[in-house]
């Protein structure tokens, strides 16, 4: 890794008062209980956001019009430890499929006290090309990964 790829990684973490069970259940498949309608792409408004809770499954939104919105793949799923998430959006916010443009979302769970430490590695953005500044400035930014901890913590 150089000093400038180094420079795209995004980590944020946050403590939530409950179980890493739980805290995994929220982040992954209750994802919908906390993320920001406004966060979502596609033409239409947000339904739902999904995480299908398997290797190799989609994360999408499900849109008002009925469409989905593909956003994502599970690349590791390990409850209640670890979820990898390929995060396949350009910095236009649109959807890349070619696993070879995706960055990775890595969200540990790690029992700290009574509570679960929560930590997320935002990596590889590099990996979207000529719009990798687009996307690290777009998740490490106001409303980007720090927001959205804070939002999950709530929901936690």
């Amino acid at each position: 890794m150089t000093a400038q790829t180094a420079d795209l990684v995004v980590r944020r973490s946050v403590t939530v008062a409950t179980t890493p069970e739980k805290a995994f259940r929220v982040f992954t498949t209750g994802m919908d209980s906390w993320w920001p309608r406004s966060h979502h792409v596609g033409s239409s408004a947000l339904k739902e956001q999904v995480v299908e809770p398997r290797v190799g499954g989609r994360c999408y939104g499900l849109l008002e019009d009925g469409s989905q919105a593909d956003w994502g793949r599970v690349l590791a799923w390990e409850p209640p430890r670890r979820v990898v998430i390929g995060w396949h959006l350009t910095g236009e916010w649109k959807y890349d499929a070619d696993p070879a443009h995706a960055s990775e979302v890595e969200v540990r769970f790690l029992p700290a006290g009574s509570g679960t430490k929560v930590e997320l590695v935002h990596r590889n953005i590099e990996r979207h090309g000529v719009t990798a500044a687009k996307v690290h400035a777009g998740v490490s930014a106001e409303g980007g990964w720090g927001s959205l901890l804070e939002l999950f913590a709530k929901a936690a």
